[in-house]
């Protein structure tokens, strides 16, 4: 028996285009009830990461699989498929890696192998819609000498920052010669100046603030105002708008706003032509507002959620999806006196008329730093099977 364990070591969720390190270690391990411990041998051991599409039949057309290979291999072959019994297309894959050939390990003996591979850049992210889903796995293949192939998955996050594909770092180095000793270093200075740049763009993208003011108003006159003071978020920050009935001409009896991602399909991939939007809420804030001057509402953006992307099969944008519910009278006809004595009281009247509209505000959401989204993934850092 040989555990495999592997493990992510700086989390499970990535920028695409980074550098991911994956140590997987080989343990033959001793037990102290066995009593006659031996040596176990593996034949080989590769690593590859793939990208795994999948989508609902029932709204998607599937393109072509480009020439992709479907599951024809037997449990008994020693092809190394690493999406072998996966639904879906494998659109993405980076090139397999032979961790070793022939490993011996005595009893109580581990040896860890690290596998490092850079993201490609230009792939979609990670995302689990009502429509499609793009999933990312690391695939671990082993196998004994004749037996079957044992897949050890490891899956993670991608998060995709429009921007970082085009740039250029700066050749600070040019004219020096190489050395082939230090390429993994180089590769982690890279890495650590994608991250440093990602950090910087986002930044700057969501730290501009500037007052944006709508009028609200429907057919009769004015509701309201409503001000926001930024519409580019990253996920896990708070979108915060405030709201002013003090200068409406109609009242408002109810207000609610919903942070909302809409997924559509791209036309040529519609099962049918002209179906509707799919649509989910993250976060909701209702409220009564009848003789409300001023209110406001916070709606956290869940670091789990992906940021908006678009493919040449699905989009995913956010809005804000705002609902109000106005009195079709006065704003003193919606109080009636409970009593004609000296203790006056006053009561809501029990039936009125009333008016709803809607109105969506497009915001726009990025990534955030991936060692912070690593925090609440649902994903684990370290996998293991036995073999």
């Amino acid at each position: 028996m040989i555990e495999v364990l592997a493990k992510l070591g700086r989390g499970p969720v990535f920028l695409a285009g980074e550098v991911l390190e994956c140590v997987i270690t080989f343990t033959n391990p001793l037990s102290a009830s066995s009593t006659s411990a031996s040596s176990e041998m593996l034949a080989w051991a590769s690593a590859q990461i793939h990208c795994q599409f999948h989508a609902s039949e029932n709204r998607v057309v599937l393109p072509p699989s480009n020439g992709s290979k479907h599951d024809v291999q037997a449990e008994n072959e020693t092809v190394f498929v690493p999406n072998r019994g996966e639904r879906g297309q494998c659109i993405l894959s980076t090139p397999p890696k032979i961790l070793f050939c022939d490993l011996r390990l005595d009893p109580g003996e581990s040896k860890s192998y690290s596998y490092c591979e850079t993201l490609p850049i230009d792939g979609p992210p990670s995302f689990r819609g009502q429509s499609v889903k793009y999933v990312y796995k690391l695939t671990i293949g082993c196998q004994r000498v004749n037996s079957p192939i044992k897949l050890l998955r490891v899956p993670f996050r991608v998060l995709v920052l429009h921007g970082l594909k085009d740039y250029q770092f700066p050749q600070d180095e040019a004219v020096a010669p190489s050395n082939p000793f230090l390429e993994a270093e180089e590769g982690l200075k890279k890495d650590s100046r994608l991250a440093d740049l990602a950090t910087e763009l986002l930044m700057v993208a969501t730290s501009r603030r500037s007052l944006h003011l709508y009028n609200i108003s429907n057919t009769r006159g004015k509701v309201g105002t409503f001000c926001i003071f930024k519409t580019v978020y990253k996920i896990g920050e708070d979108v915060i708008g405030t709201f002013s009935f003090s200068e409406g001409d109609i009242p408002c009896l109810q207000f609610s706003v919903s942070l909302q991602t809409e997924e559509s399909i791209q036309e040529e991939f519609q099962r049918r032509r002209g179906q509707p939007v799919s649509f989910s809420t993250h976060a909701r804030h209702q409220e009564a507002c009848l003789h409300t001057a001023q209110s406001s509402f916070s709606l956290p953006i869940p670091l789990s959620s992906t940021p908006g992307f678009t493919t040449n099969i699905v989009s995913l944008k956010w809005r804000l999806h705002f609902e109000f519910v106005t009195s079709g009278e006065s704003a003193g006809s919606c109080l009636v006196r409970g009593s004609q004595s000296e203790a006056i009281t006053w009561t809501g009247v029990e039936q009125m008329e009333v008016d709803t509209f809607s109105w969506d505000l497009p915001i726009k959401v990025l990534p955030t730093n991936p060692i912070l989204a690593s925090y609440v993934s649902q994903f684990s850092s370290t996998n293991s099977i036995t073999i």
